[in-house]
């Protein structure tokens, strides 16, 4: 944690364990309101077969708002409505059915 009087925020960082990556929250310490934003930022997480995680996520009811089409990278829905990023290790796959003819579902 690392709070900024002068900037008036506090950072907090949370890791699985030292050392591996982390996830940073901002609580800015004014009263304003905060509604869901322009969601600029995102979490975006790296996954060993795009295809696979977006076939499981997509059955158990997940919206893909951008397909994986390029084998590379793909959006889904959280239930808040915010988009979270999954992106291939280690470059993209080939291109894969029902995946590289789907049209976009979302706003992408």
């Amino acid at each position: 944690r690392m709070d900024s009087e002068k900037g008036q925020f506090s950072l907090i960082y949370y890791a699985t364990e030292k050392g591996a990556p982390e996830v940073e929250l901002t609580h800015n310490w004014s009263d304003r309101a905060y509604t869901g934003g322009d969601q600029f930022g995102h979490l975006a997480f790296e996954v060993d077969n795009i295809y696979q995680v977006c076939e499981k996520l997509q059955s158990l009811g997940v919206t893909i708002l951008r397909p994986p089409r390029d084998g590379h990278m793909a959006f889904i829905k959280d239930p808040n409505g915010i988009s979270i990023e999954l992106l291939q290790k280690d470059g993209a796959l080939e291109s894969a059915e029902p995946w590289a003819s789907m049209e976009n579902t979302g706003s992408w």
